[in-house]
């Protein structure tokens, strides 16, 4: 078996290893954030548009659904009813507003979802949970130095790495 950069496990690893190795999952861990921002805001991108098709179809049937419809209606309750042709048109008017209205709701109802999106701010959030929890991070335990190895070797490394 042997480690992401290569070394076998168990090995040490020098400080520029160990630092490439951090440097790649910081990077990817960017890059997965970046990608997450992205998917969220392509979802609320999908919301908005499918409430502005529903206001678009509810304008398109109330502009040219009104006329054909109101004459068909309005004659269909005449000879139903035998009432006056003007307030058979005025019911036929009625049904369509109500249609358009049912429609128009549909449209408020994903507009909020698509308002109520917060992609930008959960990764937002996001990323300064990651960044305190690398604050918080502490280096592993030094393991015990061999018996060949003097204080002096621990001296320098101390002292390289400040």
């Amino acid at each position: 078996m042997s480690a992401p950069d290569g070394s076998p496990v168990g090995a040490e690893r020098s400080i520029g290893q160990l630092f490439a190795t951090a440097t790649a999952e910081m990077s990817a861990l960017v890059h997965d954030e970046i990608a997450l921002a992205k998917a969220q805001l392509r979802q609320d991108v999908k919301r908005g548009a499918t409430s502005g098709g529903a206001f678009m179809a509810a304008g398109v049937l109330l502009l040219f659904s009104l006329p054909m419809l109101n004459f068909a209606l309005a004659y269909g309750i005449r000879t139903w009813s035998g009432w006056n042709m003007a307030v058979c048109f005025l019911l036929s008017f009625a049904a369509n507003c109500l249609v358009a209205g049912l429609l128009a709701l549909i449209g408020v109802v994903f507009a909020k979802k698509a308002k109520k999106g917060r992609g930008p701010q959960k990764v937002a959030a996001s990323m300064k949970e990651t960044a305190g929890v690398l604050q918080k991070a502490k280096p592993h335990p030094r393991p015990a130095l061999p018996a060949h190895r003097g204080p002096e070797a621990v001296e320098a490394v101390a002292r390289s790495s400040s």
